[in-house]
């Protein structure tokens, strides 16, 4: 694995986009899919930068090895001490002189949920490129529940940033889908001119939910009511899990996503949304 940013130039002037791969180290979709990618890709116009995120916790096939490395990209002043001693920290400041440079970027993720499915994370700003991605998920609200990912510093400073979900970390369909989510964006950001066998979509064929809760745990001991699938409709009032001795249920008819049992206070535990148009989106 290469530690060093790996940079790629076209031969017509044009724009900057960073591709991020690894933030979280067990996923390994976006590593194998660069990996692929590499011998064959030739950038036409701009600058493309690849970079590994987290190349300790890649090594150790971990999440992270002392903090949330994807949670790093808040304020200082919303980051715990502890946050700030960390590898993941560190890490962070390195991965901002990247984002600084560029103008948009495309975060490669992977689900732990055995059952999921692909789906792009991003705000309304990056509707012209998500509507160019093969992708018939596009969730947002993260930024507003969930600070401090890639994708919102880059938000927050005025550029583009999208996460893209490849499905189930253990299955290796999840590479195929991360080399389509990396080819999509390349070319919807003009890197490259052509992207075999995909065309642009339309918004008539996407679905569109807003995430608007976050749940964390308030005990050292939250299991789920039962096992729960991403974008499992809940109704009002519906159990989700036990917190401790409370019950937690939907306050409303709801979407659920990432949903886990936790064994750490303060863990996120789900987090719920709604389905939109791509209007309301």
């Amino acid at each position: 694995m290469r530690t060093n940013s790996i940079r790629l130039t076209g031969a017509k002037k044009g724009t900057t986009s960073l591709i991020l791969v690894g933030v979280h180290g067990d996923e390994r979709c976006g590593i194998e899919a660069i990996e692929k990618i590499l011998p064959e890709l030739e950038i036409e116009q701009g600058e493309v930068i690849i970079e590994y995120g987290n190349p300790r916790a890649i090594e150790q096939n971990v999440r992270y090895t002392e903090a949330n490395l994807n949670r790093m990209f808040k304020s200082e002043s919303e980051l715990t001490a502890e946050e700030k001693n960390s590898y993941e920290y560190a890490r962070a400041q390195y991965l901002k002189i990247l984002m600084n440079e560029a103008d948009a970027l495309l975060d490669i993720h992977a689900s732990f949920t055995p059952v999921s499915r692909p789906f792009l994370i991003c705000e309304a700003n990056a509707a012209e490129i998500a509507t160019q991605m093969p992708f018939d998920t596009i969730v947002s609200g993260f930024d507003a529940i969930e600070p401090g990912g890639t994708d919102y510093y880059m938000n927050a400073n005025g550029k583009v940033g999208i996460s893209v979900e490849c499905g189930y970390l253990g299955d290796p369909v999840s590479t195929e889908t991360a080399v389509s989510a990396i080819r999509s964006f390349l070319k919807a950001r003009g890197h490259i001119s052509a992207v075999l066998g995909q065309s642009k979509f339309s918004s008539q064929d996407k679905e569109y939910f807003k995430m608007h809760t976050l749940y964390l745990t308030r005990s050292d001991e939250f299991k789920l009511d039962r096992p729960l699938v991403d974008f499992q409709d809940l109704h009002a009032g519906q159990a989700i899990g036990a917190d401790g001795e409370a019950i937690i249920c939907a306050d409303k008819d709801c979407m659920v996503l990432f949903a886990r049992d936790q064994n750490v206070a303060g863990s996120e535990a789900f987090l719920l949304g709604t389905r939109k148009t791509a209007e309301q989106n």
